[in-house]
């Protein structure tokens, strides 16, 4: 186990992205905590996110593919 996976940046907020979303480089897409330490993971490709592959507070490994993103 590396950390925690979270959609949103706090309970019951609205979640970064959603399926069918549209990406840009730089979007925040998630939140994964390592140790009480939150780091921000961005998208690295113009795209639609076309699949959501963990659910929130999920536990998460190291290259774990956490989203399918549709590159445009």
């Amino acid at each position: 186990m590396v950390g925690t996976v979270y959609h949103a940046p706090e309970p019951g907020a609205k979640p970064f992205v959603t399926v069918g979303q549209s990406v840009s480089p730089g979007d925040q897409i998630c939140i994964i905590e390592v140790m009480k330490l939150m780091t921000a993971i961005k998208a690295e490709w113009h795209g639609v996110i076309a699949e959501i592959l963990v659910a929130d507070a999920e536990m998460v490994e190291h290259g774990q593919e956490l989203f399918v993103i549709s590159v445009r």
